[in-house]
């Protein structure tokens, strides 16, 4: 099932990221746009801070963004302490295949956390590494996100219809 996540939490803040570590992941790689930042965010919030700050402990974390604004994605990676790849044209896995070139990580090392099915969970699952949904912080999205969305309803319902997988239901 190459659309169902591994995890399905409400938020980046649900997760549990001591049982990541417990199962030998050491590498998260976010998606920015709804996920960790609404799509107007200029920088991080508080809480988002505070969060990097601890798992940037016990994790080598990336941002990884379909945004073509590298500056906006190099700006938070900057200021959330970790690294970043704008423009990573997911669910194609270039993306991922340079993180991997960069670090020497092996996939079973590995998680992608994002906000939408047809591109962060997709990505994840093509490149076989765990994958991890949340929900969207907001309904704003970018315009060609829309198509996503739409495309991402009709996962969500054909998943809920074969009892596989159901919008809000939160697991690990």
């Amino acid at each position: 099932m190459k659309y169902v996540p591994k995890m399905y939490k409400k938020t980046i803040f649900d997760i549990p990221y001591e049982k990541l570590s417990k199962e030998n992941i050491k590498c998260l790689v976010f998606d920015l746009d709804n996920t960790i930042a609404l799509i107007d965010d200029k920088v991080p919030s508080k809480e988002v801070l505070e969060l990097f700050k601890k798992i940037n402990k016990d994790f080598d974390v990336f941002i990884l963004s379909n945004n073509h604004r590298g500056k906006r994605v190099s700006k938070f990676a900057k200021e959330l302490g970790c690294r970043s790849q704008a423009f990573a044209l997911k669910p194609f896995t270039r993306g991922l295949r340079k993180i991997v070139k960069l670090t020497n990580y092996k996939k079973e090392e590995m998680a992608i956390i994002g906000d939408q099915l047809v591109t962060d969970i997709y990505a994840g699952t093509r490149f076989g590494i765990k994958t991890i949904l949340v929900d969207p912080m907001a309904e704003k999205d970018l315009w060609i996100t829309k198509y996503n969305r739409i495309r991402e309803n009709k996962k969500f319902k054909k998943y809920k219809e074969k009892n596989l997988f159901e919008r809000g239901k939160y697991y690990e």
